[in-house]
């Protein structure tokens, strides 16, 4: 297994020493991701960007976790699932929800269920999601905007998720307890 570097500022390629000394201001630490993302300085900054860019769309703060965790669930991605589960837990996002997208089953909510449904086939099918299914999202009460501010959710955990599935990225002490492998895969977390 190739072993990728866990960046600090101190060690980080000159050009990712500003991101991650943002991040560590924002989060009061610099997670794992980024330490990894750090050996590529544009990988860093676009990941950073996009993850900005998706927090001021138009959807919810749950929206917008309902689109991160099923797209994490989607791309088997043991980290940002945990990483995720506990942001939503500081969110005050409710665990019902939380915990349906992380056991595969449907959200109660019927609108977050439309998300998360929509969301899901957007990633398993790589955009290729039909006039039907977009059709079917409108009509549980979201607007065309919306339908490509998934796609930007998307995008974002795509960079993170692979980066993660390459690196074998380890988890961070803050998501302790919520550590997650998808149900019925054979795919160990790193």
């Amino acid at each position: 297994m190739t072993k990728f570097p866990v960046h600090t500022a101190d060690t980080a390629p000159e050009a990712s020493k500003a991101t991650l000394n943002a991040v560590k201001g924002a989060f009061g630490f610099v997670p794992n991701l980024q330490a990894n993302m750090a050996a590529s300085p544009e990988l860093l900054a676009g990941y950073t960007a996009l993850w900005d860019l998706f927090s001021r769309t138009s959807l919810t703060p749950t929206e917008q976790q309902v689109v991160y965790l099923t797209a994490n669930y989607e791309n088997e991605c043991h980290y940002c699932m945990a990483g995720h589960t506990m942001l939503s837990k500081m969110q005050k996002i409710d665990d019902v929800v939380v915990q349906a997208i992380r056991g595969g089953t449907s959200i109660p909510d019927p609108k977050l269920e439309a998300l998360h449904v929509f969301t899901g086939l957007l990633v398993r099918e790589r955009g290729f999601v039909g006039d039907a299914a977009v059709e079917t999202f409108l009509a549980a009460g979201y607007t065309q905007q919306n339908v490509l501010e998934v796609v930007l959710g998307a995008g974002t955990k795509l960079l993170s998720n692979y980066t993660n599935h390459i690196v074998h990225t380890e988890l961070d002490a803050f998501m302790k307890g919520a550590e997650w492998t998808k149900p019925g895969s054979s795919r160990r977390a790193a």
